[in-house]
């Protein structure tokens, strides 16, 4: 299972992101809870349809789960739509994978 983690920092130690189409970062974790990729959100910035944009980018990258601390009902929608289930946190990022 991939997971999409939404975070403030580009690493491990940051906080899980409150916001899910303008996180700054998301983090992929693979099954044994390593770091496979860090993508610097290209939707944080701009107009609307952030949230979309952010599960489709997830999505395209196979990515099974998202966290984060809130999403839109936009977000929310897409996500479903393509099978990515949801599970809203908060805290260290680090503290969530243990």
């Amino acid at each position: 299972m991939k997971i999409g983690i939404a975070s403030t920092k580009g690493d491990l130690s940051g906080e899980i992101s409150e916001m899910g189409g303008r996180a700054p970062y998301y983090l992929i974790i693979g099954d044994d809870k390593e770091l496979l990729e860090v993508i610097k959100n290209p939707f944080a910035v701009g107009g609307g349809g952030a949230g979309s944009g952010v599960a489709k980018m997830l999505a395209d990258k196979d990515v099974d789960k998202i966290v984060v601390g809130e999403v839109g009902g936009n977000m929310k929608e897409a996500l479903m739509e393509r099978n990515v289930e949801l599970d809203l946190a908060s805290g260290l990022i680090e503290d969530y994978l243990k």
